[in-house]
């Protein structure tokens, strides 16, 4: 005697396709495509390869200021922790270098300022000119049909 194992309990469907609730009377009924609609030449600006760009600048943009001014930050903490006879030598006559580097915070934030800025204008800012436009003449496709 044979033995043949039951079928699956759920029908097989491919993976790439969407779930199907059409089985369901509560489930939303889909309204058939129009017969003149043309398809899109470009996917979807959710799945667009340039807010994967976007991001990824965003990313690298707000690394590069943060590292700058956190770590010349943290450099100062650890020498003051770790070097305390380096942070109280003089530099000059009554100014200790603890304090000089301690100043010196300062104009590194606005470095650090002016890189956000800079790389903003560079690098992440056009991404987001191209996204928008594109957004725009999407909308205007979208709202001419």
């Amino acid at each position: 005697m044979s033995y043949d194992p039951p079928p699956p309990s759920y029908p097989y469907r491919p993976p790439d396709s969407p779930p199907s609730h059409d089985n369901y009377p509560w489930a939303p009924q889909r309204e058939p495509e129009p017969a003149g609609r043309r398809p899109q030449r470009h996917a979807a600006l959710g799945h667009h390869s340039d807010l994967r760009m976007l991001r990824g600048a965003y990313r690298r943009q707000r690394r590069v200021a943060t590292l700058t001014a956190l770590g010349y930050f943290v450099l100062f903490l650890i020498l003051s922790a770790f070097a305390p006879s380096f942070m109280t030598s003089t530099v000059t006559d009554g100014l200790p270098t603890g304090l000089l580097l301690a100043l010196v915070q300062v104009p590194v934030t606005w470095l650090a300022i002016v890189l956000y800025e800079r790389t903003a204008r560079r690098r992440v800012d056009p991404i987001a000119d191209r996204i928008r436009k594109q957004a725009e003449l999407d909308a205007r496709r979208e709202g001419s049909r």
